[in-house]
């Protein structure tokens, strides 16, 4: 069993040590850093940290080491982004802390990105998120598409101010089987109903998994809504969108 003393990163300890209170969840987490390089802990610590510049310089010198670009994604960029969500579901950071650290994510993913294209590896499914149609808020669901895209989901990232006929025209042209909509505003939160009754209308819906959150949706409103599932945060957002696909799986 790996102990926290495997992990050479002395700022990875320090985090785990104080942030990570849940045994299994800290253990899981141990796990997985204990078995990572040095060099792949120091990216992760830059994530954790929210240095975007010292992310994009330890991943281009880690590629040129010819360090494969699945292990910088798994045993860095998701393993720092794991802390960080662990820390962001428990209230002991924040959202513009949080937008850092994503910021840093996407510094090492520029690199990541392109070369996981070009080698032909599946990404675990693809999803097409928006802002519902009248809202013009997207912190949220930025936040989510940088977990989702770190975790190894393709997002398709339709902006805000979406409407149902552009959620089903990007499904259609993406193959698509998961949507995955916020809203902040009571006044625009039935516009998620909305848009799942066109994808019945569109005779798409059966094909279509539906996710949805935001500040003032509930689960009992995603129920109402006729959604698949509910994310309270980014965090919820990415096990929420890896239980989808399993069922999609299952049911083929």
């Amino acid at each position: 069993m790996a102990d926290i003393s495997d992990i050479q990163n002395e700022f990875i300890r320090k985090e785990i040590e104080e942030y990570l209170e849940n045994g299994d969840e800290r253990a899981e987490i141990i796990a997985l850093y204990a078995k990572a390089r040095p060099g792949m802990q120091d990216i992760a610590a830059g994530i954790i940290d929210g240095k975007h510049l010292e992310v994009d310089r330890l991943t281009k010198a880690a590629l040129e080491q010819n360090i494969g670009a699945l292990e910088i994604m798994d045993d860095a960029l998701i393993a720092g982004m794991a802390i960080v969500g662990i820390k962001f579901r428990e209230n002991f950071i924040f959202v513009p802390e949080v937008l850092a650290c994503a910021r840093a994510m996407k510094a090492g993913m520029a690199y990541i990105e392109p070369i996981l294209s070009e080698s032909g590896i599946e990404p675990l499914g693809k999803i097409v998120m928006g802002t519902v149609k009248g809202d013009m808020h997207d912190i949220g669901k930025n936040l989510c598409i940088m977990m989702l895209r770190g975790s190894g989901f393709a997002v398709v990232d339709l902006g805000v101010d979406t409407s149902p006929d552009e959620f089903i025209a990007a499904v259609e042209e993406h193959e698509a089987k998961i949507v995955g909509m916020s809203a902040l505003l009571t006044t625009t939160m039935p516009n998620m109903g909305r848009t799942i009754e066109a994808f019945i209308d569109a005779d798409l819906r059966d094909d279509t998994k539906f996710m949805v959150g935001g500040a003032p949706v509930t689960p009992a409103f995603a129920d109402d809504m006729d959604a698949d599932a509910y994310g309270d945060n980014a965090v919820e957002c990415v096990e929420v969108a890896k239980r989808l696909i399993h069922e999609i799986k299952e049911a083929r």
